[in-house]
């Protein structure tokens, strides 16, 4: 993945995995729902239509209860992880209480419980994007709503957040995530997961909301469509759809399929019959070389010359209290980015 390499501060950057392991909590939010798939394939859109039904409570993203996971499975050292949500852009904003004395998946469960009760709505849900195969531990009977956008378009709007340099490294996020999901899938009944290409859902809207809401078990409700009267986002858009077609170059296209060809085909969409190429050891290199280079370019535009110089010395020197700090003006100013 792109985020958090170079020296162009991240603000996305992943924390270190805790090695201690935890007691398992006693009650459990028995079938929360999950939306999950690539950054930047609409996952907000589909949020905000899906939390517009009365009967529907759904938070933004919750990479907060699955990133802090070690990867060969056990609970996380709560000590550390409470030092990281504490510093946690989205923890800070969400509202949510943090009960000290709950083990890692009583604490998660208890996350849920003040989502629930907040909106007062019988169903439960929250957005992943990251590691989101690490959810069946703490939720084993968890179901979800996978969406997933063209590479294509999806690896422009990465570039577009500054996250890399390239589509050549901007597709990552797609190739990761969808390859996430393969794992995941393998592993649901049918019954438990439902798959929404983000296309279908700008130029069709409400027949696939009314298909999403037959898999959650209610009605359809028109108020799902009503987001925009209460919120930043635009109404569904078909010219939002395929967009690479116009606005990325032969060679970009061709950057994006040598890398995912199979895997985009096998998603539902057709390749463009530009001619395939080979990226060579060279080719790689020099991409890779350019993707840190612009990041570091839109650090700087963004977040200025010096925060972005301090945030990369607070990291080389290990100075946390100073790395914290940085951080935290760092999130101020992506919070006034985001939309």
């Amino acid at each position: 993945m792109p985020r958090g390499k170079g020296i162009c501060y991240d603000p996305r950057r992943r924390p270190r995995e805790g090695a201690g392991k935890e007691r398992m909590a006693g009650t459990s939010i028995e079938n929360p729902v999950f939306l999950v798939g690539a950054e930047r394939s609409g996952t907000t859109a589909l949020r905000l239509m899906l939390d517009h039904h009365p009967r529907v409570a759904w938070k933004y993203e919750f990479e907060l209860s699955v990133e802090f996971l070690p990867r060969e499975g056990g609970w996380p050292a709560m000590s550390a992880y409470h030092d990281w949500l504490e510093n946690h852009r989205v923890f800070r904003a969400s509202g949510l209480t943090l009960d000290r004395s709950l083990d890692y998946p009583g604490l998660m469960n208890d996350f849920m419980r003040q989502i629930r009760e907040t909106n007062g709505k019988p169903i439960t849900g929250t957005t992943v994007h990251l590691h989101f195969d690490r959810i069946l531990r703490i939720w084993p009977q968890a179901r979800f709503i996978h969406l997933v956008r063209d590479p294509r378009d999806v690896a422009k709007s990465v570039i577009g957040m500054g996250w890399a340099g390239n589509v050549w490294v901007g597709v990552e996020v797609w190739i990761e995530a969808e390859g996430l999901w393969d794992n995941l899938r393998a592993e649901l009944s049918p019954d438990r997961h439902i798959e929404l290409q983000f296309e279908s859902l700008m130029t069709q809207p409400e027949a696939e909301l009314r298909r999403l809401c037959d898999f959650l078990g209610i009605e359809y409700d028109p108020a799902m469509l009503r987001y925009p009267e209460h919120t930043s986002y635009d109404a569904p858009d078909p010219n939002l759809v395929y967009q690479w077609k116009t606005k990325q170059t032969p060679r970009e296209i061709q950057l994006v399929e040598s890398r995912c060809a199979a895997h985009l085909v096998r998603r539902g969409y057709a390749l463009s019959g530009h001619p395939p190429v080979e990226v060579t050891p060279a080719m790689m290199a020099a991409l890779r070389a350019q993707d840190k280079r612009e990041r570091v370019k839109f650090g700087i535009r963004r977040y200025g010359l010096s925060l972005v110089v301090q945030g990369y010395l607070a990291r080389r020197l290990g100075l946390k209290g100073w790395e914290r700090a940085v951080d935290r003006r760092v999130q101020a100013i992506t919070q006034k980015h985001l939309k």
